[in-house]
């Protein structure tokens, strides 16, 4: 039985953190979900799931709305509610009870009641909702004039974003079969704010998903644009090359390569089907449209796969950055030591040669500040932590490329100043001694230069005593004994210097045979 807390949040913080949740779903209403997502924030070890989308209770209406109004807010919830409770047989009484607009009805939330089902993954329902009418492109408005509760994740929305952002692959192939645009709410030639749902397949790693969506036409160049103009992304947008990048799905990038590969077959093919029969003139005009837009399809995909290639390297997966740098796409200086400094951390040592290796294929104009400020001292690190002669012999020449051809200067050898010790035999020595202890009625002798240095102890205890030439001090409570294991660690720690000392001009003495 877990114990509970010794302190417990005040009752100002719970409202405040549950009105905060409240808000950010644009909702009129706390409900028991945004007290669970407080106890998440404010009480150690209490966890929930995340808030899921689903259809919500009207507990209240606004006093600004007539009786007839509020009275139709209130079927249309009892509508929504019998259409999510899963029951295919209620889905004609509660279209009735929806409004106007009828089965493509919109909630608070800007969503239909197809949405919803698409959420649940309630095939049987999708189905009842398609054959009754139900819009299959229908869109999440972004304005939240008519609809005020609009989540701001789910704006532009379809249906079929809904049912691949949560992995319900038989929904998705209902969709898709009934004619469902496989780019979401992306209309041809339009700017995309909204990730379409090839790229939420594509971030998840749902490998089915992205197969079944690359069949339908999906295209993995598109990208989200960025409302507000800013954008983690160097070139401002994530498509879904990225996106597998980014997340390491490596299988789904591969998937994504060759997919896009056999379009391209396809179509020079296709084009050729369209050449035949036309007079050489009309088939060499047909040719040149056809490298020209390969090479604009090249310039794009080109783009895309340094973007892939800079959002797999940030986030540490080597492996992808080596596929597409095995594509052609030549290195930037960030990409390459970023790649450098994971396999460093992993000790990766075959893609570390590969990688220093490539080092030279870096463009000139790629040498930045970083080179100098992250890269030499990672190199450095690799050097002096590396045994192998491969890795080694790479360094240098990458470090003789950095110097450039310049002659190296003269190195001279700094030597070590020698520090004056004293002899071990100053220790119970009469002749040499300036210092005489008495411990159990036994003189011990000592010098005062090692006692100062010997330890903040005996150093206090000589300074309050008068100069003399032979300073005799009693010790009573410490033993005999313990004065001559001191002379023994002394003598050692002396031999164990000497020997540190010998080994650093060429020597060669054992250490164990020094102590």
């Amino acid at each position: 039985m877990r114990k509970p807390f010794l302190v417990l949040p005040p009752l100002m913080e719970w409202i405040r953190v549950a009105v905060a949740h409240t808000e950010h779903r644009r909702s009129f209403s706390v409900d028991s979900d945004d007290v669970r997502q407080a106890a998440r924030l404010l009480l150690p070890g209490v966890d929930c799931e995340p808030r899921q989308i689903k259809a919500e209770d009207c507990f209240c209406a606004t006093r600004k709305l007539d009786a007839a109004s509020t009275e139709a807010k209130f079927l249309q919830d009892l509508g929504f509610r019998m259409l999510n409770c899963g029951r295919t047989d209620l889905v004609k009484q509660a279209v009735n009870l929806l409004g106007p607009d009828g089965i493509n009805s919109m909630s608070e939330q800007g969503m239909t009641p197809l949405m919803y089902a698409c959420v649940r993954g309630d095939e049987a329902m999708v189905q009842m909702l398609l054959d009754a009418g139900a819009d299959i492109n229908s869109e999440v408005p972004s304005t939240v004039n008519k609809h005020p509760s609009v989540y701001p994740e789910t704006r532009q929305g379809t249906p079929l974003t809904f049912a691949v952002l949560h992995g319900h692959v038989p929904v998705v192939q209902l969709l898709l079969d009934n004619r469902a645009n496989v780019e979401g709410a992306l209309q041809d030639g339009a700017e995309n704010y909204t990730e379409t749902p090839l790229q939420l397949a594509s971030a998840a790693g749902n490998f089915e998903l992205v197969s079944l969506l690359l069949e339908r036409g999906a295209d993995p160049m598109i990208g989200t644009m960025c409302r507000n103009g800013i954008s983690s992304a160097p070139l401002g947008d994530m498509n879904s090359y990225s996106l597998a990048a980014a997340h390491g799905h490596r299988n789904v990038f591969r998937k994504l390569l060759s997919q896009s590969e056999k379009e391209k077959g396809d179509v020079l093919s296709l084009e050729e089907i369209l050449a035949e029969g036309s007079d050489p003139g009309e088939k060499r005009l047909a040719l040149q449209a056809n490298s020209g837009g390969t090479l604009r399809t090249g310039k794009a995909k080109l783009r895309a796969l340094r973007e892939a290639m800079y959002h797999s390297a940030e986030h540490g997966h080597v492996d992808i950055t080596i596929d597409i740098r095995s594509l052609g796409v030549p290195w930037t200086l960030h990409t390459w030591l970023e790649s450098l400094r994971t396999c460093f951390i992993q000790h990766r040592r075959p893609l570390i040669q590969g990688l220093l290796k490539d080092f030279s294929c870096i463009q000139e104009e790629e040498y930045t500040e970083e080179l100098i400020t992250h890269g030499l001292p990672l190199m450095f690190q690799i050097l002096r932590t590396s045994k192998n002669e491969v890795i080694s012999q790479q360094l240098s020449v990458i470090f003789t490329q950095c110097y450039g051809p310049f002659p190296i200067p003269k190195l001279t050898e700094i030597k070590k100043k020698q520090t004056s010790r004293l002899d071990p035999h100053f220790l119970n020595n009469k002749e040499m001694s300036d210092v005489t202890f008495l411990v159990e009625g036994k003189p011990f002798y000592a010098h005062k230069v090692l006692l100062f240095t010997a330890s903040p102890r005996f150093k206090s205890l000589l300074q309050n005593r008068p100069a003399a030439e032979n300073t005799c001090i009693e010790i009573s409570h410490v033993k005999y004994n313990i004065f001559h294991v001191r002379h023994f660690l002394f003598c050692l720690l002396h031999r164990v210097l000497a020997h540190t000392q010998h080994r650093s001009y060429g020597g060669k003495t054992d250490l164990t045979k020094a102590c």
